[in-house]
């Protein structure tokens, strides 16, 4: 008989699908890596697992113990997946702004959810980073796993997802296109793709309100750029040390309206049911389409799936409130 062990075991090995309408009037080849497919419906299973597995192999996660983590709501899902693999409780805090279906699926699947304010500064003692480190300190027998300076993160990529790409594309893909959040998708990707070829492009998706792109071209954290924003899962507030700067070539903004639009348009001209970062990645690729060659191989991570942007995104009422349409 063949069957997964364990729900976990089915983490990884996600298909590559063409953008065939979106990119009908472009140069080149655009590949979308669709990590919805993966059993937690995001990329941030990879590393959930990884992140539980190296925090036991350290020493730092005993028997009974819990995990804490601040998430946007995806990484909180992929510890969680592994959490119930080995009996660990799972705490996770998270931002205001994001979605109603991200915080129920957390606690459907027994996930303790803490909603923090997301306009913030990330030292305030009420920011969702703060309010994590503080649970830790509170909490005996527990650790905060952090994402974004837990450098598991950008080895999982490296390890797994970059691999797959490199494998799926005949090692013919040209450029990679990856929201930036935490860092460690693109850092980890761009880190192997580059050693296979160092001619590879790796450009990055910001968001307006983020310091990501002003920090990759002056190295000036400038507060002055930080805003409260919509897109959820990409840019930030602080620099993680997940992120390599030098391995990202570019960083292209997009704006909140234009990500939350393309999300829709993926999934009506695409059939691509996916999250608000997916939308804005495919945004950005637009916008760099006339940097494109027809004989190159773009491809797209595409993080999540739309199943978490129900209530925002893909409603109509949360998108004139916004004016969004």
């Amino acid at each position: 008989m063949k069957y997964a062990k364990h729900i976990t075991d089915l983490i990884g090995n996600t298909p590559l699908v063409r953008i065939n309408k979106i990119f009908k009037n472009s140069k080149g080849v655009f590949l979308a890596k669709i990590e919805s497919f993966n059993p937690g419906h995001s990329i941030k299973d990879r590393i959930g697992k990884n992140m539980i597995d190296d925090a036991e192999k350290k020493g730092l996660l005993k028997p009974g113990g819990t995990v804490i983590e601040s998430t946007s709501g995806n990484t909180g899902m992929g510890l969680a997946l592994a959490a119930i693999k080995k009996g660990y409780k799972m705490i996770v805090t998270m931002p205001d702004k994001m979605s109603k279906e991200k915080i129920d699926i957390l606690k459907a699947i027994g996930v303790e959810v803490v909603v923090t304010p997301t306009n913030v500064a990330p030292e305030d003692e009420k920011s969702y980073y703060s309010v994590a480190r503080n649970l830790e300190s509170k909490i005996k027998n527990s650790i905060y796993i952090n994402q974004y300076d837990n450098l598991s993160n950008r080895i999982t990529h490296y390890n797994s997802t970059a691999p797959e790409i490199w494998r799926q594309t005949e090692k013919k893909i040209t450029h990679l296109i990856a929201g930036v959040g935490t860092g460690g998708t693109i850092t980890g990707c761009g880190m192997y793709l580059k050693e296979k070829n160092p001619k590879i492009k790796i450009w990055g998706i910001d968001t307006y309100g983020s310091v990501y792109k002003k920090f990759h071209e002056t190295r000036i954290f400038d507060k002055g750029e930080i805003y409260p924003y919509l897109t959820e899962g990409i840019g930030e507030d602080i620099i993680p040390k997940n992120i390599n700067f030098d391995i990202i070539d570019h960083f292209e903004k997009v704006s909140d309206r234009d990500a939350a639009l393309m999300t829709r348009k993926l999934a009506t001209e695409e059939g691509i049911f996916a999250g608000n970062s997916c939308g804005a990645a495919i945004a950005g690729a637009l916008q760099l389409e006339s940097q494109i060659k027809s004989t190159d191989v773009v491809v797209i991570i595409l993080p999540d799936h739309g199943s978490r942007y129900v209530g925002k995104v893909y409603n109509d009422n949360w998108m004139k409130k916004n004016n969004f349409l």
